[in-house]
């Protein structure tokens, strides 16, 4: 049967009284009309190419998938621990402990050089004393600048250390950087602001 109502063709077709109580359900439950709900039903099939004789897809199916993607996601982030992270610890952890090692070297050579100026100090002071005992206030002047240079040489020495501790810092702040997980954004900013605080210091 077939009707024209404001230039709008309607037809009907027959259903078993399941489905019309089925689309009346779905009608109340979406305050839809049945030409409404049967109209947007078809729509949606359509836009969507979905075929209405395809049996849904059970929830264990779905949930399958899910575990897929999941398992996926784990197995990309352990290759790019296994073949980014960890290779630049291991690089960053040995060049830490070559800059440690070159540190203490240094530290050693500055200490003895500061040892033989002191000693060298003291043997030209014992001489001038010796021989020139009457010009002690040249002496006196003279024991005042290498005072002051052995001083000086001191707090160039812990000036460098002070800058080497520093840098070893931030090493050690860039390594546990690269060691932070895919979710670790918290930790990643604090790191970022403890380094942008070394380095403004």
């Amino acid at each position: 049967m077939a009707k024209q109502n404001r230039n709008i063709i309607f037809t009907t077709i027959a259903i078993e009284a399941e489905t019309d109580k089925l689309i009346e359900k779905l009608c109340k439950r979406y305050s839809l009309k049945k030409g409404e709900i049967t109209k947007l039903a078809f729509l949606y099939l359509d836009k969507a190419h979905i075929n209405p004789a395809d049996a849904p897809e059970s929830v264990k199916t779905e949930l399958a998938k899910i575990n897929k993607r999941q398992d996926d996601i784990i197995r990309f982030i352990r290759s790019y621990e296994e073949d980014k992270l960890n290779p630049m610890i291991r690089t960053s952890h040995s060049i830490a402990t070559r800059f440690d090692t070159a540190l203490k070297e240094q530290k050693g050579l500055i200490t003895s050089e500061i040892e033989q100026s002191r000693e060298l100090q003291d043997n030209v002071l014992k001489k001038i004393s010796e021989t020139f005992n009457q010009h002690a206030g040249v002496i006196n002047n003279q024991a005042k600048q290498i005072n002051e240079l052995a001083q000086s040489i001191n707090a160039s020495s812990k000036k460098q250390e002070r800058n080497n501790n520093k840098l070893l810092k931030l090493i050690s702040l860039y390594s546990e950087l690269a060691t932070c997980g895919v979710m670790d954004g918290k930790r990643k900013e604090n790191l970022r602001a403890e380094i942008n605080d070394l380095i403004n210091e």
